[in-house]
């Protein structure tokens, strides 16, 4: 194999580690976060070149090695690693945006991440009618190339779910964003009017067994990868990625640095004015804070719209993409033909090589050894595996555990979630 390729593979094993020690991090933390080394070491920037890079490789060279007559592979695992490495990226910034001073560390590369997320989340809309990502059904992938193709395609999906939740974050840091990244969210891409779209599709949930005359289906969300059936007991409760998705809308329409820039004409105001429809009770009881939304939205029906702005705006744009594609413009068949041979034709013993180093990345005494103490269930102090999902400070075991104790728990919860909502 090609030293080139040890490298890059050796690149993406690294990159897999950080994944997953990212998230024994936001579990429980121990030693030096990483995303502390990541911002330590200036490494935000360089994950969101890399991150578009590959995007761009998966969308100009990836469809024409899939069309090169000559391209057959027996085992497509070394592409498969390609196309699953924007994944692993935005699955890392997606664990370690979270906190504010990593968004401010992804210095002029913000205005780029923000661009891709805008990308990915238009791409979510305009799929929203096909319910969601490919299912499983091996009769229409006769090759390891199509069954690529659909894996690449699932993948995409996923990919588009995560760049939501770091736009999220990243709608945390309106305070410190720089101008030209507030016109690029608020004017260039009218991000308020996509999010609509978005929660008026919801395209991370389904109806399954719709019959017009019957019944309405099953209720199925996409979570952990699959999709999920919600039981008629949690339907009315608040999904991760509806929340995230008004979380970003309170943040982009309340916040007093983005309402001072964002124009508010008769298109804007038609969008957000749908909003209303969706603020019921129940999830205002889930979302108190939402409660100021629905104040501004009654005094923006009955103000008038703005005429859009004609301001001439001097600003940075963001340059990732444009450079690498003049780089490489009329090269994609050539690199495409280069990789071919060089990349994604390897030996048998290369790709034993390979698996094996996979299978140590991948070994669970390894595992086992960096991840912290199980946590312990705040009532019983047996082992617990889940959280409180309003404060997330207390674990426990079970819900009875739960219930028993909130007699104790129920003042710091609310105070510590009303904490939260308020940084």
């Amino acid at each position: 194999m090609e030293s080139e390729s040890l490298r890059w593979n050796q690149q993406h094993e690294n990159l897999e580690k950080l994944n997953m020690q990212a998230i024994l991090d936001a579990t429980a933390s121990q030693g030096e976060p990483i995303q502390v080394l990541l911002v330590t070491h200036g490494k935000i920037p360089v994950l969101v070149e890399e991150l578009i890079a590959v995007e761009m490789w998966k969308q100009k060279v990836f469809p024409v090695l899939c069309r090169l007559e000559d391209f057959k592979p027996l085992n497509t695992f070394p592409i498969y690693m390609v196309v699953h490495h924007e994944a692993s990226i935005i699955n890392l910034l997606e664990t370690v945006f979270f906190h504010k001073e990593v968004c401010e560390s992804a210095e002029d590369t913000v205005l780029d991440l923000v661009d891709y997320c805008h990308r990915k989340l238009t791409l979510l809309v305009a799929r929203s009618g096909d319910s969601g990502p490919p299912e499983d059904d091996e009769s229409r992938y006769s090759t390891p190339m199509q069954e690529l193709q659909k894996q690449a395609e699932l993948m995409e999906f996923e990919i588009a779910l995560k760049a939501l939740s770091v736009l999220r974050y990243i709608t945390d840091c309106v305070d410190s964003l720089s101008l030209s990244t507030l016109s690029r969210m608020l004017s260039t891409h009218n991000l308020p009017c996509l999010l609509v779209e978005l929660l008026e599709h919801s395209p991370w949930s389904r109806r399954e067994g719709v019959c017009w005359f019957l019944s309405p289906g099953k209720l199925q969300q996409f979570e952990g990868s699959r999709w999920q059936t919600v039981a008629p007991s949690e339907q009315q409760k608040l999904s991760k990625l509806d929340g995230q998705v008004w979380i970003a809308l309170y943040n982009l329409l309340l916040s007093p640095e983005t309402r001072a820039r964002y124009c508010l004409t008769s298109f804007a105001k038609g969008q957000l004015l749908k909003l209303r429809a969706f603020l019921t009770d129940t999830l205002l009881d889930q979302l108190p804070n939402l409660a100021d939304l629905q104040s501004f939205l009654t005094q923006l029906a009955l103000a008038e719209p703005q005429p859009p702005k004609k301001d001439l705006i001097l600003e940075q744009i963001p340059e990732i993409w444009e450079r690498l594609e003049r780089e490489n413009r009329g090269k994609w068949q050539a690199i495409a033909k280069y990789q071919l041979r060089h990349v994604f034709s390897p030996s048998e013993q290369d790709l034993r090589l390979q698996a094996r180093r996979w299978a140590e990345t991948y070994r669970l005494d390894v595992l086992e050894a960096v991840a912290p103490e199980r946590p312990r269930c705040a009532y019983c102090s047996a082992e617990a595996s889940k959280r409180c999902s309003r404060c997330q400070n207390e674990w426990y075991c079970c819900r009875e555990c739960q219930v028993k104790h909130w007699e104790k728990h129920g003042k710091a919860c609310v105070l510590a979630a009303q904490g939260d909502r308020a940084k």
